[in-house]
């Protein structure tokens, strides 16, 4: 396909020949016989954005799942509420997301049994790493006699028996190229390459085997490390899962002894203490967060974290400062899939009600807009529209500066993988 008159981040105005790869650019190009035309009007045209950090099937079942989370359920009448009057999917299950403690405190398998409905309900902590099921839940996956009925996310075990829905992951692609997004990397730890869904448009990359999700109270350096030197022994990197300080300070310890590779990678780091950071640039280690979650959460992180510890969380501009390699991602569904407002929450942000959280951690538009177009391979190296370049295209309807002043995905004209059309406004 040939798209005329495109702007380029660096206002240059260009035609675009794409195919699997981009095949020519210049200031002019005639179009072939029978070949797709695209004006893109002097709107901007930059790399398709590739969302570093997701969950593909959890993001597709969230958009009927029940939200649970404070800004949903004030309290557990409210808990009750929701989950009693939710209907059953086409699995029998009620499938809520989002909980946090703040709403009615910890949760097990009394605690739902009293609240909820007969049928099978599963809710989901919204840090994602925890499940907690009710009875009729537990008894249907053969796991009547479990004390507590709460179920680590990470433990294929019993997550394996549950159906995947092909036609929710669909949707949830056609979602995605909304956005302009043309590839993911997909954080689902466990997941079988038997498992992998098959209806996504976007271009994949799993982490998984080498996806470690960490636990304040299983931390153990020895074993860390010893994995992490399995996986480099046999060429592979690794991504760890780094939450809490602790978490980090391991990681970092783990990958000192071990030794590193170039595509290792920290997953969230969402508490940095400053010391951490010079280990970060030394390990030369990739880091890959979501400042989504100030925007989102950021007014229980003033609650729920001391105040002397509150500049550390999800830092993004001193990292980028110190030279730490930088990726930006969604963590859907645990985050909203939109990554502009990931962007946007880098520029300003804002928690739900107005405070700015970190000022010092604020960056440019443009450079959070760059922190999205790197690729599963190099996440911190942003993608340029040139010849041989992957043909995975975002048409946008403004100007460079419009763009970027906006970060907003309403300005998403058109998405274009592989040189196809898929989607169009």
């Amino acid at each position: 396909m040939l798209i005329r008159r495109a702007t380029l981040l660096d206002g240059s105005v260009v035609d675009i020949r794409v195919g699997h790869i981009i095949e020519g650019l210049a200031a002019a190009l005639p179009p072939e016989p029978d070949e797709l035309v695209l004006d893109a009007a002097f709107g901007t045209v930059i790399p398709g954005l590739h969302d570093h950090h997701l969950h593909v099937y959890s993001a597709a079942a969230e958009q009927d799942s029940v939200r649970v989370g404070p800004a949903e359920v004030a309290d557990e009448v409210a808990l009750g509420t929701a989950l009693t009057s939710a209907a059953p999917g086409s699995d029998g299950w009620i499938r809520a997301v989002g909980y946090h403690e703040a709403v009615a405190g910890s949760l097990d398998r009394h605690a739902l049994d009293r609240l909820g409905p007969d049928s099978p309900v599963r809710v989901q902590h919204r840090s994602g790493v925890l499940w907690t099921l009710n009875s009729p839940g537990l008894a249907a996956l053969g796991l009547a006699d479990h004390p507590d009925g709460r179920l680590r996310s990470a433990d294929t075990t019993w997550s394996q028996t549950l159906e995947r829905r092909p036609a929710a992951v669909a949707e949830f692609s056609a979602r995605l190229a909304g956005y302009g997004v043309t590839g993911v990397t997909d954080a689902t730890p466990g997941l079988h390459p038997a498992d992998r869904p098959t209806s996504l448009r976007q271009r994949v990359h799993y982490l998984a085997p080498g996806k470690r999700i960490l636990h304040d109270d299983g931390l153990d350096l020895d074993e860390l490390t010893a994995w992490i030197a399995e996986r480099h022994r046999a060429g592979e990197p690794v991504a760890v899962h780094c939450v809490t300080a602790a978490q980090l300070v391991v990681t970092i310890a783990a990958l000192q002894a071990a030794g590193g590779h170039p595509a290792d990678r920290i997953e969230h780091a969402a508490m940095v203490p400053q010391d951490c950071v010079a280990d970060l640039v030394e390990l030369g280690i990739t880091v890959v967060t979501q400042p989504n979650f100030v925007a989102e959460r950021g007014d229980q992180y003033r609650t729920d974290v001391p105040a002397a510890e509150q500049d550390q969380l999800w830092r993004l501009g001193t990292l980028l400062s110190a030279g730490v390699p930088v990726a930006l991602s969604t963590d859907a569904p645990f985050g909203a899939a939109d990554p502009w407002a990931v962007m946007r929450a880098a520029v300003h942000r804002r928690t739900p009600r107005g405070v700015v959280l970190n000022p010092a951690e604020r960056i440019s538009g443009r450079r959070a807009l760059a922190l999205f177009l790197g690729d599963a391979e190099s996440p911190a190296r942003p993608r340029r529209i040139a010849p041989a370049e992957p043909g995975d295209l975002c048409l946008l309807a403004g100007s460079p500066q419009q763009v970027i002043d906006a970060l907003d995905a309403e300005l998403v004209a058109a998405t274009v993988i592989g040189g196809e059309v898929v989607f169009e406004r």
